[in-house]
């Protein structure tokens, strides 16, 4: 998918998530989806994304797989630069910091969302960058 199709499709299924709180895109493949608003690294404008979520200990967990692309998604890169974040999950909206999680808990972690979503085993295998997981702590 083009990265222009894939930003068209993103602002639909964002569209659609704020309309119904999250009835209407709010899941995929079974797990839940989560909006992630972070702040653009060169423009300094707010960019909003769809990304799957996982829980952990009452925080919420976000993997800036990308498919198994070689580089991080750009919402990654945002909040390396700026980690005040804006999350919201279903209606519920809150504000909160994206804290990458260093090595040994990445592993545990990613452990347990391959164990979760099977494919995202996959997206590792694909590449030979470590794909990060981002804990988002409400603030």
């Amino acid at each position: 998918m083009s990265d222009l199709m894939f930003k068209a499709v993103s602002a639909i299924h964002v569209w659609i998530y704020r309309a119904t709180g999250g009835k209407r895109g709010g899941t995929m493949g079974g797990n839940g989806i989560l909006l992630l608003t972070t702040t653009g690294r060169k423009s300094g404008e707010a960019r909003t994304v769809p990304v799957m979520s996982f829980e952990d200990g009452g925080d919420r967990l976000v993997v800036a797989s990308k498919g198994g692309s070689p580089s991080h998604p750009a919402w990654f890169l945002n909040l390396e630069k700026n980690p005040d974040v804006t999350v919201q999950v279903g209606s519920d909206v809150y504000r909160a910091k994206a804290v990458i999680t260093e090595p040994a808990e990445r592993d545990r972690l990613y452990r347990k969302v391959v164990g979760e979503m099977p494919q995202f085993g996959g997206y590792e295998k694909k590449t030979t960058r470590v794909i990060p997981v981002v804990r988002l702590v409400k603030a």
